[in-house]
């Protein structure tokens, strides 16, 4: 058996985005409610839990105030502000301290995009090293699957 622990939380943000389809308002500063999700993958402690979700809770904190009303085009190390690059800087800033990570989830909701970053294979909690680090231009050694 293996269980799956995940946290949501939202961060609101602004960028802007060269791409050729729809160009005129993505190159327009403008702004978006992310929704994120974290889910994890273990076998819970000798306390019931796979991580206690207070720790988990609080690693999410700091990657959010990283992006959280902030111009996505200036935060370092995130690449151009797709919701695929999202997906990668939010494992990359958590898997510094959380082991245990298998998908991350990046979405818009009012627009339907959505990104998830999968994991493979699944670390669990304390057997595996950290992951070795992933740039936004390097393949993820994940699936990104995501609607438009």
């Amino acid at each position: 058996m293996n269980y799956e622990l995940s946290q949501r939380f939202y961060f609101e943000a602004a960028h802007t985005l060269e791409r050729a389809v729809e160009a005129a308002g993505s190159r327009r500063i403008h702004g978006h409610t992310y929704h994120a999700e974290v889910t994890l993958s273990g076998q819970p402690d000798t306390a019931g839990m796979v991580l206690d979700l207070g720790h988990l809770r609080a690693e999410i904190a700091k990657v959010r105030e990283l992006l959280d009303h902030h111009f996505l085009d200036e935060v370092d190390g995130l690449g151009a502000p797709t919701i695929e690059n999202l997906c990668s800087y939010i494992f990359r800033h958590l898997s510094k301290s959380l082991a245990a990570i298998s998908s991350v989830t990046v979405e818009r909701s009012t627009s339907g995009d959505k990104c998830v970053l999968r994991l493979e294979p699944v670390r669990q909690l304390g057997t595996h090293a950290a992951p070795a680090s992933l740039s936004v231009a390097e393949p993820l050694r994940a699936s990104a699957m995501r609607r438009r």
